[in-house]
């Protein structure tokens, strides 16, 4: 089998490749050109290309090139193409609308044409977003309204449809996983999970004093971004196409988040944290919860890490990226829950 991924250097493709290679998948990624590296999750995947038997490869390309993604597609010719690449920062798209608009609504468009006009019958999974239910009350289900607060939302609400149109006026067998917050130790920096964890390890080695931060009263369903990615995979083998939402069914605010993470290191938020207006957006999402209801029924899936034990991986890994003794609950807790992912195929 052969697989496609775009956004394959962010939390969410470098976690897939590595689940796709050790099911015995070929995979590609596309990678945008750029002056400086940005490679660094997928680093211990990588293998010099003028090894025999090598199974991971990688593209330059970008989702604003129609052209060049149809001939990628078209000479590869891939099973099965996973499109997570966009501007995924909710924030930054109210800063860069038009941006967002073009990459994240637009950037599935033209992959979707891009299998319509190579004539490749591969399998396409979209990374649909729970931002786009925005101010629809929780639960959250495969049926409820879309009412989305944000720019990105907003595109991937776009790239939402056109991937259902395509799959019902071209039969083209793509799916969409509408996935609510999902993070782990490989999670961008500028995200508030990730945020809140990397400041708890920098305050408690000297480098930092303060954490800004906008709204805590936002309340998310937040899993561990690993198990996600087996959903995709899980999506993309059944036998007919669908569209999947994915979480715990249990939300928290961000100051729940930060309050679970200090403890943990044994610190006092009030101490620390701090709220900055610049981080506000000028519309909010006040509550996201799934109802993974049909993702159980249908794909056998359910999530086995939970809200505190995420807080503590995400925890444990940055203390340890820094030099610092965390408690270390994190590899009990993946051997509890019987999950294959060590901390060091988390971290890495």
């Amino acid at each position: 089998m052969r697989a496609l991924i775009t956004g394959i250097t962010g939390q969410d493709g470098s976690y897939l490749a590595q689940f796709l290679l050790n099911k015995g998948y070929e995979v590609h990624g596309i990678i945008r050109r750029a002056s400086t590296f940005n490679t660094e999750r997928i680093e211990h995947l990588y293998v010099d290309p003028h090894v025999n038997g090598i199974k991971f490869f990688l593209h330059y390309g970008d989702l604003s090139d129609s052209g060049q993604l149809t001939d990628l597609i078209y000479n590869l010719k891939p099973d099965e193409i996973y499109h997570l690449g966009a501007q995924s920062h909710v924030r930054v798209s109210f800063d860069m609308p038009e941006y967002t608009g073009d990459i994240t609504g637009l950037g599935a468009l033209r992959l979707l044409e891009s299998i319509r006009r190579s004539g490749i019958r591969a399998r396409f999974y979209q990374a649909s977003s729970s931002e786009m239910f925005g101010a629809t009350p929780p639960p959250q289900a495969e049926n409820t309204l879309f009412y989305p607060r944000s720019p990105y939302a907003a595109a991937k609400v776009y790239a939402y449809w056109m991937a259902v149109n395509y799959r019902e006026a071209y039969r083209l067998f793509a799916c969409n996983g509408i996935l609510f917050n999902h993070e782990s130790p490989r999670r961008g920096e500028t995200f508030v999970s990730r945020k809140i964890t990397r400041a708890i390890a920098k305050i408690l080695a000297g480098q930092q004093k303060k954490l800004y931060l906008g709204n805590l009263q936002g309340k998310r369903d937040w899993g561990f971004a690993p198990e996600y990615v087996e959903c995709q995979w899980r999506m993309l083998q059944q036998d007919k196409p669908d569209d999947f939402v994915i979480g715990t069914g249990e939300s928290h605010t961000v100051e729940e988040f930060v309050q679970e993470a200090f403890s943990y290191a044994k610190l006092d938020w009030h101490d620390y944290v701090e709220l900055d207006d610049r981080y506000l957006r000028p519309t909010e999402t006040n509550e996201l919860r799934a109802d993974c209801s049909k993702a159980k029924k249908i794909l056998q899936w359910s999530p086995k890490i939970r809200f505190r034990e995420l807080v503590r991986i995400m925890v444990d890994a940055d203390m340890q990226s820094l030099g610092l003794t965390p408690p270390n609950e994190s590899l009990k807790l993946l051997q509890k829950v019987g999950l294959s992912w060590t901390m060091d195929t988390v971290k890495k």
